[in-house]
């Protein structure tokens, strides 16, 4: 599947159609209690190859990730996502989305592969935090998950709006958004040629 590529300025808004629209994700009751770790999700991510998230102590850079707190998805300690620094692929995923469950393996057989660019996962506007770790387990990830079921994320400056998925955000050394992209990977070769495109290393 060739992907749809956004031009690097962060203020545009990503005017296109992708694989999955986030208009048909499964509605999310903001007077319900959502726990993305739960008993039952920190036994299935017990059982997977799925890492704890990352201790982060850095603080915001200009043009970097949103000062946004998001839960571990299966237990573990939150991620505020100003802290993040590269070379990084942050994948915001679903498991309502079906483009996603085709491109969850390319990159997780990518994050075994090297350890030039680290990789983390965003469950975006996910009411289902079961499906989306049994979907990662299956998919052989071994790469932190976050969850943003509310979708904060969206419109959270310095990030567009977000219309569908999967979307990739590529982060440099700096913690700096270097490239959004939209679509869906269908190998780790074409992972890698996007990372060293936009990271210069990766590849």
């Amino acid at each position: 599947m060739r992907r749809l590529l956004l031009a690097a300025t962060l203020g545009l808004a990503l005017g296109i159609l992708t694989a999955c629209s986030a208009t048909h994700a499964p509605s999310y009751d903001p007077n319900k209690t959502l726990s993305v770790a739960s008993p039952d999700l920190v036994a299935i991510k017990k059982t997977s190859d799925i890492p704890n998230c990352p201790k982060l102590t850095a603080g915001s850079v200009s043009g970097g990730m949103p000062a946004v707190t998001l839960g571990c998805l299966g237990g573990g300690r939150p991620v505020d996502l100003a802290g993040l620094r590269g070379p990084m692929i942050v994948n915001f995923w679903a498991s309502w989305c079906g483009a996603c469950r085709q491109e969850m393996p390319a990159l997780a057989t990518y994050g075994k592969a090297q350890s030039a660019v680290q990789v983390i996962g965003i469950d975006f506007l996910d009411a289902q935090p079961g499906a989306a770790l049994d979907l990662a387990k299956r998919s052989g990830v071994a790469y932190p998950l976050v969850a943003d079921p509310k979708g904060s994320l969206d419109k959270a400056s310095p990030l567009p709006h977000i219309p569908g998925l999967p979307l990739t955000v590529f982060l440099d050394a700096q913690g700096t958004i270097a490239h959004v992209e939209a679509g869906a990977y269908d190998t780790q070769d074409e992972v890698a040629a996007a990372a060293q495109k936009y990271l210069g290393t990766g590849g």
